[in-house]
């Protein structure tokens, strides 16, 4: 008994500690891909902002409320009526510049994961059953997704949007329904590349149902192509996003929006101050650019192919 006892700690002991493997998984990650890397931080201080913003402990100030005294405050400048430090200033409203933009980060990250994760799961599904079982079904799909796409996504969007009215749900709905003929495209693609394959066929030949083929193994081996495209939906969502709020038709007032910061304040002020218009500029940039690297960073990680080839 004390020897199986021994053996059984010694087996314990011997496994390896799940956190220490994945820092060093983030390690090697970080050494092959530094670039990917640092997007991947990027994207988690990006996160980390929206909740914040969720949650209130990253707000300075309230993000909406009129301050007639601090108007068009400078960097690091102290309130005039007794609220503390403005870190980036204030607006032509007196609204706290930091506040505003990490309000403004709830709404881009919720806008662009909300979109994707949508159009992947639907289209990803629609793009498989229509590969596999091809036919009448795979023509209409695709005709439907022609048809779709002939028209560009932005402009779609607006087109939509101004004549159902204007709201930030309205537009995150359309847009989550226009991005769904992508996905399509692309799995339908990397599906029928793989559903002739050795082990699809043994699989079918050892009685899986066309289910339990599709889900458990076509389904597994199309996933890079969804990861690079999940980050391309991340960052068109954003820019759509900041887009239809810049043209009146997205975000309303008083709800803080990157892309209605730069059409109201940072539009007016852009001469005598031009950070209104920067900074969410720079946030809009930093999250599109940092969300594409990551993601081109993740495929390469995950493909056997490309890991091979570094």
């Amino acid at each position: 008994m004390a020897t199986q006892t021994t053996a059984g700690a010694l087996r314990r002991d011997a496994q390896p500690n799940p956190f220490t493997t994945n820092l060093k998984r983030i390690w090697k990650f970080t050494k092959r891909n530094p670039l990917g890397a640092f997007a991947g931080l990027l994207c988690v201080l990006s996160v980390v902002a929206a909740v914040g913003g969720w949650t209130g402990l990253l707000l300075n100030h309230d993000p909406e409320r009129f301050r007639g005294a601090d108007r068009l405050l400078g960097y690091f400048a102290q309130s005039k009526v007794g609220e503390g430090t403005y870190f980036l200033g204030t607006d032509d409203l007196g609204r706290d510049m930091w506040s505003r933009l990490i309000k403004g980060a709830q709404l881009s990250i919720f806008f662009g994961l909300g979109v994707a994760v949508i159009a992947i799961v639907i289209g990803s599904i629609i793009g498989l059953v229509s590969a596999y079982f091809g036919g009448w079904l795979d023509l209409i799909v695709q005709r439907l997704v022609d048809l779709v796409q002939t028209i560009p996504l932005l402009v779609l969007a607006i087109a939509i949007v101004s004549v159902t009215g204007p709201g930030i749900m309205k537009g995150f709905w359309i847009l989550a329904f226009l991005s769904i003929p992508r996905p399509v495209r692309v799995i339908r693609g990397s599906v029928l590349s793989v559903k002739n394959e050795t082990y699809i066929e043994a699989a079918r030949s050892l009685g899986a149902t066309s289910n339990r083929v599709m889900f458990r193994h076509v389904l597994p081996n199309v996933t890079a192509p969804m990861i690079v495209l999940a980050s391309y939906l991340i960052a068109v969502a954003i820019i759509v996003e900041a887009s239809l709020s810049f043209l009146g038709i997205g975000a309303q007032p008083p709800t803080p929006s990157w892309g209605a910061m730069l059409t109201g304040s940072g539009n007016l002020f852009f001469q005598t101050n031009p950070r209104l218009a920067i900074l969410p500029g720079l946030a809009i940039s930093i999250l599109v650019f940092a969300t594409n690297m990551f993601g081109d960073a993740v495929r390469d990680e995950l493909d056997p192919r490309l890991r091979g080839s570094r």
